[in-house]
């Protein structure tokens, strides 16, 4: 495993170490893994709704403005997220 060395303010540092505290992170590297994971969950959920976006408008199957079409589809996939965190 490689090791990357990171400078916090000192409040970023107390949230961190608080974070560990809870018991739900062995360390502080811990922690920091799952928020990368985290984040890249929320980059590839963003790319698969943005490729939907897209896929849609270029279908021209819809009568929807691009606005419109996004809220929909924002819609679906907050509803998809809840599901999801509800199972």
């Amino acid at each position: 495993m490689a090791t990357m060395n990171v400078s916090l303010p000192d409040a970023m540092k107390d949230w961190v170490e608080k974070q560990v505290e809870t018991g739900q992170y062995a360390n502080a590297s811990d922690y920091v893994r799952d928020l990368i994971r985290m984040d890249r969950k929320r980059a590839d959920a963003r790319e698969k709704l943005q490729q939907m976006v897209d896929d849609a408008l270029a279908s021209g199957i819809t009568n929807y403005s691009k606005e419109e079409l996004l809220e929909r589809v924002m819609g679906k996939a907050e509803a998809a997220v809840r599901h999801k965190k509800s199972a």
